[in-house]
């Protein structure tokens, strides 16, 4: 859920709640037509999310799976508290430490490990893949703006769901997306428009991955 110039919370942090309750349910609905939630380690630690599906009166929960390359997502947390509950995957790197492995493992949370590309962030082609033969091919991605960026850089993205609220942050706002290093643009990934609704006082907008990039 972005504002309406593409900030995700204001500059001290803040972001709950930019969209409304009638967002917020739909976003409910999306994760239970998927099989895992997926957020970076940022979003984890900022939001203390708890990812499941709420008030919808369903039993399925999909899995929540966290990338974080240092397992550095405290265990009290959310997640971590309910792991034995709902099941929680961590994707990290070869360098995350001993002692948050067997803590995480010993809460109940299924770790894997996946190599790191240059700039030392988490392999994400190779983490979907793992997740993919795992038998989660339907993951929605409800990251930051970093996870974001390196899901779109990567040509990873299917489709995108935009929400935006009825405000403006300014340029001192968290951006939607971070930085992805885009000098023309024939190099930004593109996606065409499916369709636009109304959700409440908020709008979201469908897109899917426009094969062709030229």
């Amino acid at each position: 859920a972005a504002s309406l110039d593409g900030r995700i919370a204001t500059a001290s942090g803040e972001s709950q709640w930019i969209t409304g309750p009638s967002a917020r349910r739909l976003v409910h609905g999306m994760r239970a037509r998927h099989d895992a939630v997926l957020v970076g380690a940022g979003t984890a630690r900022a939001d203390d999310p708890s990812l499941t599906v709420r008030g919808l009166g369903m039993a399925h929960q999909p899995v929540r799976v966290v990338v974080s390359r240092r397992l550095d997502v405290p265990v009290a947390s959310a997640l971590g508290r309910t792991a034995r509950e709902v099941p929680v995957w961590l994707i990290h790197g070869a360098e995350a430490p001993s002692g948050a492995r067997v803590a995480w493992s010993d809460a109940g949370a299924r770790l894997i490990e996946v190599a790191t590309v240059s700039g030392g962030q988490v392999d994400m082609g190779a983490a979907l893949r793992v997740l993919a033969e795992a038998g989660l091919t339907r993951v929605f991605c409800e990251g930051g703006g970093a996870l974001a960026a390196t899901l779109l850089a990567g040509d990873l993205v299917d489709r995108l769901a935009v929400f935006n609220g009825g405000l403006v942050l300014g340029a001192e706002g968290t951006p939607s997306v971070g930085a992805m290093g885009i000098a023309a643009l024939a190099e930004a990934p593109k996606f065409r428009l499916n369709r636009v609704d109304q959700v409440g006082t908020d709008t979201v907008s469908h897109w899917r991955r426009n094969v062709n990039r030229s």
